[in-house]
């Protein structure tokens, strides 16, 4: 039988230093390094691990080019990533880590209670898949930079009463600065992410005119996501971002124009068109053709007799 490539998990920040060979954190609960003291800047072997804490990384040079959708983009910029506990990281046999840059490791206990523990959730970025990274401009990198040396300066001082909040409150800037270049990457590579709405329309519109709804059920988001290459939060910031919509909106404005169709064109009963277009019951077809029309699917049907 073969045997299951089960990711290593990392569990402590502890523990992660003793496998990259840096020193020692000063905290168990936080640190925060240069790259450039990452002592292995070269994978001898594919390594799938998750780790238990948050991770933030600001690489430059790195030696790769990034995808957005199905286009490539060379850089020279910042790359800042960011990683959730119990993420799936791949890192290829020969991949090259960056030369140069920081990376910042949070474990969820030090931020357990605190302002910034009820935002977090706020972050989508940290649920994007490493290829959905930011990249920065020179001035936004300088900006990030000055933070994170803000924090390990603060992270060298002997620990006190006042450390823990001045580094959530610098950590809490980082963020917040992130979600700000995020939008103004989905504004610049605009051209890029409209190729991508029209990717979404084709994945949709061939889903429902081969009747997957009758077998599959409804599309998810999961799903549209999977098709296009990218994880789900990012897909949906990018539609929100063109479209003012969710790709779960999109999801339902595609169903609703399917279930038009067949309530103008045929003479299938409401319940019928319900488990057609995927639904378990008639009663929740009917709410969201509500919501999304103003009238229910036997009014709009009877618009045509």
């Amino acid at each position: 039988m073969k045997k299951e490539n089960i990711p290593f998990h990392i569990a402590t920040i502890i523990q992660q230093a003793e496998l990259t060979g840096i020193s020692a954190p000063l905290h168990p609960l936080i640190s925060i390094f240069r790259l450039e003291h990452v002592p292995v800047k070269e994978i001898g072997e594919t390594m799938r691990f998750t780790t238990g804490f948050y991770s933030i990384a600001l690489k430059h040079g790195c030696p790769c080019k990034l995808k957005y959708g199905q286009t490539s983009y060379d850089f020279n910029q910042g790359v800042l990533s960011f990683f959730a506990p119990n993420q799936v990281h791949t890192l290829e046999a020969g991949d090259a880590i960056a030369p140069a840059g920081w990376c910042m490791n949070i474990h969820p206990d030090f931020i357990r209670n605190t302002s910034l523990d009820a935002k977090m959730k706020q972050y989508h970025f940290f649920q994007y898949a490493i290829n959905e990274a930011l990249i920065l401009s020179e001035q936004e990198e300088a900006m990030i930079k000055a933070i994170l040396q803000g924090i390990a300066q603060e992270y060298q001082q002997p620990i006190d009463r006042f450390s823990q909040d001045i580094i959530i409150n610098q950590l809490e800037l980082l963020l917040n600065y992130s979600n700000r270049f995020y939008n103004r990457q989905f504004i610049t590579r605009k051209p890029a992410y409209n190729d991508i709405l029209e990717k979404v329309e084709r994945v949709l519109n061939t889903y429902f005119e081969h009747d997957k709804t009758a077998t599959e059920g409804l599309p998810t988001v999961s799903y549209l996501a999977g098709q296009l290459h990218m994880s789900s939060k990012y897909l949906s910031d990018t539609l929100r971002q063109l479209t003012g919509q969710s790709a779960q909106q999109h999801i339902h404005d595609c169903l609703i124009e399917k279930a038009k169709e067949v309530l103008a064109g045929t003479r299938l009963s409401i319940g019928e068109i319900a488990y057609q277009l995927g639904f378990a019951y008639p009663q929740a077809f009917n709410k969201l053709f509500r919501n999304k029309t103003a009238m229910s699917p036997m009014e709009y049907r009877q618009l045509f007799n």
